[in-house]
């Protein structure tokens, strides 16, 4: 059932979770991607954990960020392999069993042959007790989702696909809306015109993304204005559009 937002804001984190990742042999493509669609449907991601595989840091991951937040994601470590541990983290960290779900294993099923459902794919139909599964539509080993924790793979193109799967699930809350003004100049040259206007327009977000320019290699910034009414997006952002002007007839 689709849960209803309100207006308070929906936050989120999101533990990523393998040694590849941390040993910089594994280059995460996930957290980009989560944040943005998070963002598109009015979930604040607020934090992100990578964590090795290592159970009592998982449970611990967990637990910190399940109780600060309406909802935690987290990708890897739900594969075949004995490196594959974080069903049983989340298991221990809900303090719940764990076992071979037959829904899952009727889900691996659709995708390989029972001859070939060893004990190492069986793995993949391992779910804490109670949790209800996220479809997988690339190669149905299932994820799932117990409390507010929503288990993904960390294949990319599987984790997206179990993550458009849960969202309709999921309370919303409202989107952020954004507009982004270039200024041809430097960030520190409009730091303090730019801090005014934040001080003025508290419910908005203000940002400042300086870069160089590859085309005339002059030092430039994108200014980002975000905020979830749309009269303050147009009025901080018009405050900002004209300090940028002021600045550059200046």
């Amino acid at each position: 059932m689709v849960e209803a937002g309100d207006a308070r804001s929906v936050t989120a984190a999101l533990i990523v979770i393998g040694d590849e990742v941390l040993s910089g042999r594994t280059k995460d493509k996930n957290i980009g991607h989560v944040a943005e669609r998070l963002t598109d449907v009015g979930i604040d991601l607020r934090e992100v954990r990578v964590v090795a595989d290592v159970e009592e840091d998982i449970v611990a991951a967990v637990n910190a960020l399940r109780a600060r937040f309406d909802y935690v994601f987290t990708t890897g470590g739900i594969g075949p392999t004995h490196d594959d541990i974080t069903a049983d983290a989340i298991a221990k960290a809900f303090g719940v069993s764990i076992d071979v779900d037959p829904r899952a294993r009727a889900m691996l099923l659709e995708y390989i042959a029972e001859k070939d459902l060893n004990e190492a794919r069986l793995r993949m139909a391992r779910i804490p007790a109670g949790a209800s599964l996220v479809v997988n539509e690339v190669s149905k080993a299932p994820g799932f989702r117990i409390g507010n924790v929503i288990v993904m793979a960390g294949v990319p193109r599987i984790m997206q696909s179990m993550l458009e799967a849960v969202l309709p699930e999921l309370r919303k809350g409202r989107p952020m809306l954004s507009r982004t003004i270039l200024a041809e100049a430097k960030e520190g040259d409009i730091a303090a015109p730019l801090r005014k206007i934040a001080e003025t327009y508290p419910n908005a977000i203000i940002g400042s993304y300086p870069f160089r320019d590859e085309v005339d290699g002059r030092y430039k910034t994108n200014l980002v204005v975000r905020a979830r009414e749309p009269e303050t997006l147009a009025a901080a952002g018009d405050a900002v559009a004209r300090m940028v002007e002021d600045n550059a007839g200046g």
